[in-house]
């Protein structure tokens, strides 16, 4: 069990529209029983699942980054509209860790990437110093 800061992001908002629908690693974010999260990628790795206690019927999986995140033990969870994304606002709640994700797979997908951006470069020397 970990509490955890945890806010929300949208595909609407105006800095995600040029990705869409999608995260980082190219498949379509995911709002159901199992659902998106966004994390850095040094800290909760691509990946990892997790519940939120109380809510024991979500699923979330952290499958993408975002570069505010980088350094910070902060999830967050994908929401599909602006309103449900303002309506979560800041929480603090207590997620159990049901698989832990791939330090390795994030590593994997990061790499290339790193040259393009400082986060993302960031999230690589942090992983491999874990190594």
């Amino acid at each position: 069990m970990l509490e955890i800061r945890s806010t929300a992001y949208s595909h609407s908002e105006a800095d995600h529209l040029k990705y869409g629908r999608k995260n980082a690693i190219g498949s379509r974010l995911k709002y159901g029983q199992t659902r998106s999260a966004v994390a850095d990628w040094s800290r909760y790795p691509l990946g990892i699942k997790f519940k939120i206690v109380g809510n024991e019927d979500t699923l979330y999986i952290v499958d993408d980054y975002g570069s505010a995140l980088v350094g910070e033990d902060v999830i967050n969870l994908y929401k599909p509209t602006l309103r449900q994304m303002r309506q979560w606002g800041v929480c603090h709640v207590e997620v159990e860790i049901i698989e832990w994700g791939s330090f390795e797979e994030s590593l994997r997908i990061l790499k290339p990437r790193a040259r393009y951006a400082s986060h993302v470069r960031r999230m690589v020397r942090q992983i491999q110093a874990k190594s």
